[in-house]
């Protein structure tokens, strides 16, 4: 496509889950024109839009940048897939579609270390400026979320008896439940939030970047951004490859880098922007020397834990051809049926010990066994929860692995770097087994399939963990927000790259520590909240709303 703009007031270079919010918010009053890259390009197949499908576009090089990590040296030198859109919507065009805000907790922690502006009080309103909740008669508390916003929030039917039985189970086992985990109370068992609507996967793209393109001052182009444009200390354009040609359009005001957890540390370097040693090795002109560019990189690791069903009740019977196309069809006509869900309709928030003020274990239940590239892991019926720790203590990076900006950065995650890492997954194995032997199962559980009931002492669980823990796919952390004084910060609490004028960075990579649960409702908060610092408005009225924390947290588990 042709490009009207060769300068625009603001460029956001990606056209993931914060950088189409930015797109609909600075545009939005129509004084300033924004241009949006993507090296990506549409989303439009059914593989996307079909919640049902998430399997698919995660495993697509036409979705996906196909990134690996470097060998992990504590899970046995494997390489983990690292999957990012690389398509309109980013990350939101071909993720679990999960809803998760995060705890309370994490975004006053984020304000304690540096971030400040960024607590729960001051991020709450933006959670419910960007919602548009529908809770489809599952209760929850409608103060608590946002009802006029782009990004539509729904709950899966739950039809399956099986979602009700891993709730009645988590409350059997002596846990809260919680009607809404992204309102009041996040810690307990209860129905789990997508973004889905009628039918269709909410992605950022849906909610925010085609509303903003059918505006005259929004425009979208395809192209590789090989590297920020900086003269004079100041970032005043961005140098695109396009087929065989580079462009440099140019920003009257400001650019804005959106381009993930691995691709915007890695933008930043190759722009002369980080630590400087690590520049000069790939030689690199220094520009500004911010040795916390590509560190501080965290993620979230899980297990599924995997029964045999004793009813034939579970997703398994549509795991043949016909079935699928017939979901495929019903889906494709009328935007309903099996397809119309991510299938992940329960969730589960809880402590792992005593002394954990709030959750830091998270549950998906999924009512088959089967992996995230679509792999059954059984023949047959069966159902798993998918169980991970939530904050660990290891930290990766990324760093080049030449100036070549078509080349994709060194990703090394470090993860299970902590023995507290050990601990918390054994801790969570066991929790989830203690769940899935509740009275709710009796008529439903089986034999385990995975781990499988050999495996019990730690040594075992740990060689379990060490050969089948996967990501979750949450990388963030690599350009971290925090005050303008703190060495390793990359930007200040208005996202604004510390060290260089007329640039900003608004994505997962600010976060300052990783949030309780999955990435893609902070990831649009902050581009939500960035927009009013780009824009220079006063922030949204703080919340006094208090989040429930679990009053014995200091004497009990649950």
């Amino acid at each position: 496509m042709g490009c009207r703009m060769a300068e625009a007031d603001f460029i956001i270079i990606g056209a993931g889950s914060a950088g189409c919010a930015m797109a609909y918010r600075l545009s939005e009053d129509g004084r300033y024109s924004v241009l949006v890259i993507e090296h990506g390009g549409s989303d439009m197949g059914p593989f996307i839009q079909m919640p049902a499908a998430l399997s698919y576009p995660m495993n697509m090089k036409t979705y996906d940048w196909g990134f690996c990590s470097e060998p992990e040296p504590h899970l046995g030198g494997r390489s983990l897939v690292t999957p990012r859109g690389k398509v309109i919507g980013g990350s939101s065009s071909i993720n679990g579609m999960v809803y998760v805000r995060g705890h309370a907790r994490d975004f006053d922690h984020w304000a304690e270390s540096g971030a400040q502006g960024w607590a729960y009080r001051d991020v709450l309103p933006y959670f419910k400026r960007m919602e548009n909740w529908h809770d489809g008669g599952h209760g929850g508390d409608a103060s608590w979320r946002g009802q006029n916003g782009p990004l539509h929030i729904t709950r899966g039917p739950r039809k399956n008896p099986l979602f009700q039985a891993f709730v009645d189970a988590g409350g059997q086992a002596g846990y809260e439940l919680t009607d809404d985990y992204n309102g009041e109370k996040q810690e307990g068992f209860g129905p789990m939030e997508q973004t889905v609507w009628r039918g269709r996967r909410w992605s950022a793209a849906n909610a925010y970047l085609r509303p903003a393109l059918e505006r005259s001052n929004v425009e979208l182009i395809r192209g590789l951004a090989r590297k920020i444009e900086i003269i004079d200390g100041r970032a005043t354009g961005v140098e695109v490859m396009r087929g065989s040609k580079v462009e440099v359009f140019k920003a009257a005001r400001e650019v804005i880098v959106a381009a993930s957890a691995i691709n915007s540390p890695k933008l930043l370097m190759l722009s002369g922007i980080g630590p400087g040693a690590h520049l000069a090795e790939h030689g690199i002109d220094l520009v500004a020397d911010r040795p916390g560019v590509g560190q501080n990189l965290q993620d979230h690791l899980e297990l599924y834990i995997q029964m045999i069903s004793l009813q034939p009740i579970t997703l398994y019977k549509y795991w043949n051809l016909w079935s699928k196309a017939m979901i495929g069809a019903q889906w494709l006509f009328t935007k309903t049926g099996m397809g119309a869900s991510n299938q992940f309709e329960s969730a589960g928030f809880i402590r792992s010990r005593t002394g954990v003020e709030y959750p830091d274990i998270q549950y998906h239940f999924l009512p088959m066994a089967v992996r995230y590239d679509g792999q059954a892991a059984a023949e047959g019926h069966g159902f798993q929860a998918h169980v991970g720790p939530m904050r660990s203590a290891s930290r990766g990076a990324i760093t080049l692995a030449s100036n070549d900006p078509r080349e994709g950065p060194k990703i090394r995650f470090n993860y299970m770097s902590h023995d507290s890492d050990w601990r918390d997954f054994r801790t969570a194995i066991r929790l989830t087994r203690e769940i899935f032997a509740q009275e709710a199962f009796k008529p439903f559980a089986g034999p385990e399939i995975q781990p499988g009931e050999a495996v019990q002492s730690d040594a075992e669980l740990d060689a379990f963990v060490r050969a089948e823990a996967e990501s979750a796919f949450h990388p963030c952390g690599t350009c971290k927000m925090g005050d303008a004084d703190d060495p390793m910060a990359v930007v200040d609490p208005e996202c604004r790259v510390i060290g260089v004028e007329g640039l900003r960075v608004a994505d997962s990579s600010i976060f300052p520590r990783i949030t309780n649960g999955n990435l893609n409702g902070p990831s649009i908060m902050v581009g939500e909240k960035a927009s009013d610092h780009i824009l220079g408005r006063v922030a949204l009225a703080r919340s006094n709303a208090e989040p429930w924390i679990a009053p014995n947290w200091r004497t009990h588990q649950r």
